[in-house]
This record gives structure tokens, sequence and C-alpha cells, in this order.
């Protein structure tokens, strides 16, 4: 396996194994991640994985870059398995498309392609998304496999506001909104399923590395979900 290292600033490894984004390289990032999580490296404070790099963040109070990228250098040249796609968990998010609750630019995104409002939610629900990383706001899932008809660039305004369990699309990507935030995606629909629980031993739903499907839902079912659901019922193991 080819990698470069190069250092982020005085407190971080970044090991990059790819120029472009695509599920094989995710497939390495995926794979090199769990080892270096695995080596209990000392003095890690955070490994943070992305589309097509990891970085290795350590305190620099204690030990040096040179000497951490021995011993990433050390734990990747080990491994000589070849690296087949690991098994991953499935989340089937329920979400409700109801344009006039939880669907403001619903209406926008179809007319901008055309499209009928049941053609955006085909189209939407139709594809099993890759949740490539974890960013922005914690638990929010980046993901790739997003019907090209469907890209849609952001508001030209964003919103001051935007609940949690918004969905949303911008530009070639589709995001689940985990806390309330300001942002600009164009908002499609809502889950009522919670992505990030700080009081959790786990908190975030998502994580890099998981498939993801959404599913339309009636107001009913939503209010239903909502009030008596549980996380494990849309969470499907390896």
């Amino acid at each position: 396996m080819r990698f470069t290292l190069y250092p982020l600033g005085n407190e971080a490894v970044v090991v990059v194994l790819g120029e472009t984004i695509s599920p094989a390289i995710h497939d390495d990032v995926v794979h090199y991640y769990q080892m270096i999580q695995q080596a209990d490296l000392h003095y890690v404070t955070d490994i943070v994985p992305t589309y097509r790099s990891i970085a290795v963040y350590y305190n620099w109070r204690q030990t040096n870059y040179d000497e951490m990228t021995d011993l990433i250098e050390e734990i990747l040249n080990q491994d000589d398995s070849s690296n087949s796609s690991p098994q991953r968990r499935t989340i089937h998010l329920p979400v409700c498309y109801d344009e006039a609750v939880y669907a403001p630019d619903l209406a926008y995104l179809a007319q901008a392609h055309q499209l009928t409002e049941k053609e955006v939610i085909e189209r939407h629900t139709a594809p099993f998304y890759r949740v490539y990383m974890i960013g922005f706001l914690p638990g929010f899932p980046y993901m790739g496999g997003l019907d090209s008809t469907l890209e849609t660039s952001r508001l030209t305004t964003p919103r001051a506001h935007v609940p949690a369990g918004s969905v949303g699309i911008a530009g070639a990507q589709t995001g689940v909104y985990s806390v309330d935030s300001p942002g600009g995606w164009q908002i499609i629909g809502h889950t009522p399923i919670q992505l990030y629980n700080p009081n959790s031993e786990d908190p975030t739903l998502i994580k890099m590395g998981d498939w993801l499907t959404f599913q339309s839902i009636s107001k009913e079912t939503y209010e239903a979900i909502k009030q008596d659901g549980r996380i494990e019922d849309f969470v499907e193991e390896g």
C-alpha cells in the first residue's frame, strides 16, 4: 500500500492514501484508520479520517513528528493483507418529505430540475449512500452517492437556524443536520431520529464507513417514531 506522510502544524501527522474521492481509496482509509486505532499509540490525542486521508493528532509536548511518523510507518508497513471492503453497518433513516412542514426547499429543487416532488423523493431514497466522513457538526455525515440529477447549489443566503434532523442537499452531497445550526443546504425533509446525543456513552449514531439509506415516511409515522421509535430498529449490523 502506498501512502504519503506530512506534518500538520506541530501536532499532527497526515496519512494521505490517494488524491481522489473514490470507494476504493475510502476502503483504505477505513482499513488503516482501524489499524492505527487498534495500535493504541502513545501520546495520540485524536485520529480523524477524511475522504482520502487520516490525521493523527499527538501531544507535541511528549513526542515529535519524527517519532510519530516512524511509529505510523511501522504500523502501516506491517499490513500485507489484501484490503477487501470490510463489513459495515447500514442505517435505514426514516425521513418525512412533507413540504408544508419539513421540506421548505423541496418544491424549488423539483422545479429547478424539472422533476415532480415525488420524483425528487424517489431519486433521493433510491441509493445506498457511503458515509465518507463526519464533520462540520458533531455527528453530521458527509456522504457519497447522490443521484446527479439532484445536484443543487447551496442557498444564496444561508438560514440563521436549521433544526436538527433536517435533511438537505448541497452541490453533489446530501447530509443530515445533527444539531440545530445555521446552514445553507437545500432542506427537503426531516428525520425523527436523533443523530447526536452528548449525554450518551456513544454520542453519534452515524459513523465513518457506515452505509445509509433514506426511507420516506408519512407525518403520522414520523410522529409515532418520534414518540416510541428505538434507534436500534433502524440499524442493520454488517
